[in-house]
Parts: C-alpha cells; sequence; structure tokens
C-alpha cells in the first residue's frame, strides 16, 4: 500500500497542530483551534488503520469535503469498499484549512468507539 506520508489535501498553508491517533482509539487532541490557511497533520502512531474523514453536513459553508483518501463526500468514504485513506502505523495526513468554522470528523473503522474530533477554524 503506497504511503499517504506528505499527502496533503490543501495546496497552500502554514504549519499548525498535529493530531495523533491512538492506541485507545481516540484523537489526540480531540479539538484543535487554528487560523484561516494553517494546516492540520494527523498522524497514526497506532498499531491500527486510522482515517481521518469529514462529517459531511458539519463543513462551514464554502468548505470543500475532507478526508484521508481524497474522497470527495462522507457517502463515498461510506460506500468505499477499499482500504484507500487508511493510514498504517508513521503515516501522516494534511489538510490546510481555508474557510473559518467548526469541522467535525471521524475514523471510519472507530467511529463507534467515539473516534471523533473537531477543528475550529478561526
Amino acid at each position: 500500500m503506497p504511503a499517504l506520508s506528505g499527502c496533503l489535501g490543501g495546496l497552500s498553508g502554514s504549519s499548525g497542530p498535529t493530531v495523533t491517533m491512538t492506541d485507545d482509539l481516540r484523537f489526540d487532541p480531540a479539538e484543535v483551534t487554528i487560523e484561516s490557511g494553517e494546516t492540520v497533520t494527523w498522524e497514526n502512531e497506532s498499531g491500527a488503520p486510522h482515517t481521518a474523514s469529514a462529517y459531511e453536513e458539519s463543513l462551514p459553508e464554502g468548505a470543500a469535503y475532507f478526508g484521508s483518501g481524497g474522497y470527495e463526500s462522507e457517502q463515498a468514504v461510506r460506500q468505499s469498499t477499499s482500504a484507500r485513506g487508511f493510514l498504517e502505523r508513521g503515516e501522516t495526513y494534511q489538510y490546510a484549512f481555508e474557510v473559518t468554522g467548526t469541522y467535525q470528523y471521524f475514523c471510519l473503522p472507530h467511529e463507534e468507539n467515539g473516534m471523533i474530533g473537531t477543528v475550529i477554524v478561526e
């Protein structure tokens, strides 16, 4: 499987926080606040594969869908039968947030375990 290290969802942006995907099936920290234009990096430090996929209904008006794997919608993530977008230990996914607002996201295989996070863009 090709590594997603360095995969940028947005083409520009300044460095921002790193969110760790943990062995206890959570995002750490679960909530980050950034400035418009900053990039969030998700890094899997767990032995389990994880995703970072946006809840489409939570996207601020004018914001593009984001998620590891490059899917264009939440429905596409949920209907996929491939492991595209699953980050293995040591892999990262990055996304530059341009539109202000609150974004909620989830880990597809661990959503039912409460693996949900929030990015607030000011």
